[in-house]
């Protein structure tokens, strides 16, 4: 129960966006479209995902001097990985993307978890919490890049779903944080009534 417990706390009541406020860089500039959330939140579910492994399997053989870079030489693997595989195979993702995929290595959710809870976690556990969160950062991106995208153009997923007068302001940064807003207030709601 405690599995299930660590995997679903990231989609609403612990979200690392909605709920803790982390990783606000990639949130915010790369969410101009459902597509780019979501492409960017599975980059980072993965890296969170691995490096929570790696981290767990090899804690005890870290030197606490060397805790805090190593962790973080780690994460740079997994990182390198995704950007050498959406170079790859998703080069339009890729572009649109940016350097903010590189940025994973010092995203806080990333080294947050690896240290406050993959360093004193057990693999397994590790995992689920890496995927939790993970995938509640993707989920999060995903409906903030829904809601700009939906508003600035019409469309979700390039599909379009409303015709005439947009408001264009949501494409850009100023649309980011409204939108934001409103769904941290929607969220804030939803887990005062839970």
């Amino acid at each position: 129960m405690s599995q299930v417990k660590n995997f679903t706390k990231g989609f609403i009541k612990e979200n690392p966006v909605f709920v803790l406020l982390l990783g606000m860089c990639p949130t915010l500039g790369t969410t101009t479209s459902a597509i780019n959330g979501l492409g960017m939140g599975l980059a980072t579910a993965f890296v969170l995902t691995m490096s929570n492994l790696v981290v767990s399997l090899v804690k005890s053989q870290i030197p606490d001097k060397v805790r805090i870079p190593s962790f973080i030489v780690i994460i740079a693997t997994f990182v390198t990985i995704v950007e050498l595989v959406m170079q790859a195979y998703v080069p339009a993702l890729y572009e649109q993307l940016g350097i903010f995929i590189p940025l994973i290595v010092v995203n806080c959710i990333v080294l947050g978890r690896a240290e406050a809870f993959a360093s004193s976690h057990t693999p397994w556990s590790s995992v689920i919490d890496g995927l939790g969160m993970g995938l509640g950062f993707a989920f999060a991106l995903t409906i903030l890049g829904s809601v700009r995208e939906l508003l600035g153009s019409g469309a979700i997923f390039g599909f379009h779903m409303i015709k005439g007068n947009l408001m264009l302001a949501f494409v850009l940064a100023p649309g980011a944080f409204i939108a934001l807003g409103y769904i941290i207030a929607v969220i804030n709601r939803i887990n005062k009534n839970a």
